[in-house]
């Protein structure tokens, strides 16, 4: 026991003294069987830190440099104990590291000493030399200055935290090991708590009394100070510790509760003085004396500036209880009640015991960081998990609350109205999509060029088409005048016969080109038909073409604007809380990316689920901001719903929706109805491009069948005036029967012509003639290949506008085998159409 002397006398407690152990070997050794040598090997710097700690330790106070060293060196090695405990088994019911064992003496009986195998003495010991050092920095502290007083105080405070801490941390678990000394039990950290507290708060009794403060705040204070006192010897005049300590300790709380008892009396009767009180505080001043007089009988030991402090209270209060005695017994007269009557002397705590867990806090450590057991990491799971189900559960209930603020709104058709007010509204944003495809494309006025490219296009198939029949005409001419000379010397087969394939392909073309001139004009008279429909398309920005929302005509009260200046000021608070949702989710993801409660739980020593439920305790407050969100989301959303509906009255906001609805169906009517001569001018431009290849193949055949013509009439008029001069030639030229342009051609070519099975499904010609007759000669030339495109019926779109009345194609269907099939095709270089209003020429 340490005393302070001085205006009042106070008490330090001594360390306990350990006896050395090397934690390096058998730790090292642990280490290498559980987790293998290369651990053990990595960790070699954290066993040299614990080892050095220990040795700081096992030095004996008077060689410490200074408490505040041996405080903090308490410190750093009680933390690292807090990392060891979880990953090292130092306990004897366990499969404990070896020769690893702890022994300590004794701080009030130094004579006694506890040696236990268990991590825990060795922390409990720790902690009482922790609050031991405290107490030593607050006694050494010099009280008669500001500085000094404020350093004591704070240091037996913190003190009375050690004390605490060992109590309900590490005393019990000490003592149940067995074989721990008396001064590390649960009394004896509870007593001593009290004890700095008391010391603390008599402190701040000094304080007042230096800084001159009314009486009644000094008695509240002293009042305190005597409390704490008396529950420290409640505890140290009860077992264990009453046969544990030396009579000095029992006889100096005892008195020391005795004085501040009394000094609380004497300065709660200076106040009742000032307040003319005088039985009363006769009754106080001689409660307080009593109590001095019976202190002092038992009071042996102590020191002798707490006898002097006593006494000379003793004399202040018999001075003026006499003082007051004759005043009353002269001029006031009042009876003097009796003490059972009186109230308790108020009091006032200005201390508390200062929480370690910061400072002891171990989960910031790095020692032994690599090492980390199985059990501790399905903890880490569990914990996981929870967090995990909260962060899930809160935000789904963050998204919920945006979806049904995006549903409410919707039914409100808000913000479309107000924004349709101040002339800022959109499109629906698929519609608005398509406009812009219609706009990029060209739009409505971009549909009259293509329309006229198209009549282009027909002109020229229309312009070939003639010349190649003015091509087979001018042949047939020919051959028809030279019969008619010649008469029946003119052998050749007619044109008309080796034509006729191709004149009917001619015809058919002639006929498509009219039945495209039928779809043309459609075209063009759907055109007509619907362009102001598809005008409105050409609007830039297309919202131009909507109906606006107006301000009524007329309005009685004229609160128009302030109706809307209610309800946009409600959808704003309504955005707001829509932005606290996404920042709360955001705090939310922060919060559990950083939550690494690991290194709390290897360092934590106490039940996991205690440890759970306060790291999971750390979410409750965005919980409870979140479903405080959710309610004023309900709560605005309410009001706005009421806020609309006044709108709506007041502005005739459902004409608008209705005008509003109807002119979105006359945009998607013009889009279709856009998109429908879109589609049948591409497919008349693609059957035009495809018909002029065709015409221009068939008057490549035409023109080569014309020149072969005219070079066997050359030839043949030579034989026929040979024949009339009756010319005879020796290799019997004279009366030769000269083959017809078609046999001597299919001769020429026999070898050349594809076999028909191998030309699917483009087949080559074959040529039929009677029973009897010679086959019909073939051309000159073969063919070249040509494509017809095939007769596909068309089929306009489904609309619900009038002006298309059937298909594009309309020609009557040919009988089958009324006509031979086509010898020629050739694929379209374009693809076929899906709904086109043209047919491919035949």
């Amino acid at each position: 026991m340490s005393y302070a002397t001085g205006v009042n006398v106070m008490l330090a407690v001594q360390e306990k003294k350990t006896v050395a152990v090397d934690l390096y070997r058998p730790l090292r050794q642990y280490i290498a069987v559980t987790y293998g040598e290369q651990e053990a090997q990595a960790v070699e710097d954290d066993l040299d830190a614990v080892r050095q700690l220990r040795l700081d330790l096992e030095k004996p106070p008077n060689a410490a440099a200074s408490p505040s060293l041996r405080r903090d060196n308490l410190l750093s090695y009680y933390r690292a104990l807090a990392v060891i405990e979880p990953r090292f088994p130092i306990s004897p019911d366990r499969d404990h590291v070896h020769t690893l064992t702890f022994t300590w003496f004794d701080a009030f009986k130094p004579a006694k000493k506890a040696a236990q195998t268990s991590i825990h003495l060795e922390k409990a010991a720790v902690l009482f030399n922790l609050g031991a050092v405290h107490s030593q920095i607050a006694l050494s502290a010099d009280r008669a200055d500001a500085a000094g007083l404020k350093q004591a105080c704070n240091a037996f405070q913190t003190a009375a935290g050690a004390f605490a801490y060992l109590r309900d941390n590490a005393a019990g678990r000490a003592t149940t090991a067995g074989g721990a000394t008396v001064d590390l039990s649960v009394e004896c950290a509870g007593m001593l708590e009290k004890l700095m507290l008391a010391q603390a708060q008599e402190c701040f009794f000094e304080k007042v009394i230096g800084d001159a403060k009314p009486p009644a705040l000094c008695s509240k204070v002293a009042r305190q100070v005597g409390l704490y006192y008396e529950e420290a010897y409640a505890v140290l005049n009860a077992p264990p510790l009453n046969q544990h300590f030396e009579r000095t300790w029992i006889s100096h709380v005892q008195l020391k509760a005795a004085q501040f008892y009394a000094e609380a009396c004497y300065r709660y009767s200076l106040d009742l003085h000032e307040k003319e009180e005088i039985a009363e505080e006769i009754c106080r001043l001689r409660i307080g004396i009593s109590a001095l007089a019976d202190a002092k009988k038992s009071a042996r030991g102590v020191a002798q500036p707490l006898l002097d402090a006593v006494n000379k209270l003793e004399t202040n209060m018999n001075q003026n209880l006499e003082t007051a005695t004759k005043e009353n017994d002269r001029v006031y007269l009042m009876r003097i009640p009796a003490a059972s009557s009186l109230t308790a002397l108020p009091a006032a705590s200005l201390v508390k015991p200062t929480s370690m867990a910061e400072v002891l806090d171990a989960s910031k450590e790095s020692l032994f960081s690599r090492l980390v057991p199985d059990s501790s990491t399905k903890a880490l799971s569990r914990y996981t998990d929870m967090v995990d189900d909260i962060i899930r559960t809160q935000a789904e209930k963050l998204q919920q609350g945006s979806e049904i603020t995006r549903v409410k709104l919707k039914e409100m058709d808000l913000p479309d109205s107000i924004l349709a007010l101040e002339g800022n509204f959109s499109l629906p944003l698929d519609l608005k999509e398509d406009v812009e495809v219609v706009q990029i494309s060209g739009g409505p006025s971009g549909l009259e060029p293509e329309l006229q490219q198209l009549k282009d296009l027909r002109r020229v198939n229309q312009e070939l088409l003639v010349q190649t029949e003015e091509l087979l005409k001018k042949e047939a001419d020919e051959d028809a005048q030279f019969r008619t000379q010649f008469g029946t010397r003119w052998t050749r087969t007619q044109s008309s016969v080796l034509t006729k394939n191709l004149q009917d392909r001619l015809n058919k073309f002639a006929a498509n080109l009219k039945q495209a001139a039928d779809s043309d004009a459609r075209i063009e008279r759907a055109m007509r038909d619907n362009f102001n429909l598809m005008a409105m398309l050409d609007h830039r920005p297309i919202e131009s073409a909507l109906p606006s929302l107006s301000r009524p005509i007329m309005s009685l009260d004229g609160n128009e604007d302030a109706i809307v200046g209610a309800l946009k000021q409600s959808l704003r608070q309504l955005e707001n809380l829509g932005a606290q949702r996404a920042g709360l989710e955001d705090i939310l993801k922060e919060m559990k990316r950083k939550d690494d409660i690991l290194p709390k739980l290897m360092a934590s020593t106490g039940s996991q689920e205690d440890l759970f439920k306060k790291e999971i305790s750390k979410y409750d407050q965005i919980c409870e901001e979140i479903a405080q969100n959710i309610e004023a989301q309900e709560q605005l959303l309410l009001q706005i719903q009421a806020q609309n509906d006044d709108f709506s009255s007041v502005f005739n906001l459902e004409d608008y929706k209705v005008a509003r609805e109807k002119s979105y169906k006359q945009i998607s009517a013009a889009i279709a109805k856009y998109r429908e001569i879109k589609d049948n001018i591409n497919e008349g431009l693609k059957f035009y491009v495809t018909l002029q290849d065709a015409i221009t193949n068939v008057k490549q055949q035409c023109s080569d069948f014309a020149m072969t013509r005219n070079i066997q009439c050359r030839e043949m008029i030579e034989d026929v005036q040979r024949q009339i001069a009756g010319l005879n030639f020796p290799d019997g030229r004279a009366g030769y029967n000269h083959p017809s342009v078609g046999q001597s051609n299919l001769q020429r070519n026999a070898s050349q012509q594809p076999d028909p099975q191998s030309a699917q499904p483009y087949p080559q010609p074959t040529y039929h003639h009677p029973p009897g007759e010679h086959p019909r000669p073939g051309y000159s030339h073969p063919y070249p290949p040509y494509a017809t495109p095939p007769q596909v019926p068309f089929q306009a779109p489904t609309s619900q506008y009038p002006g298309y009345r059937g298909p594009y194609y309309n020609a009557p269907q040919q009988q089958p085998g009324s006509h031979p099939r086509p010898p020629y095709t050739i694929p379209s270089p374009y693809p076929p159409s899906h709904q086109g209003g043209y047919h491919r020429p035949q």
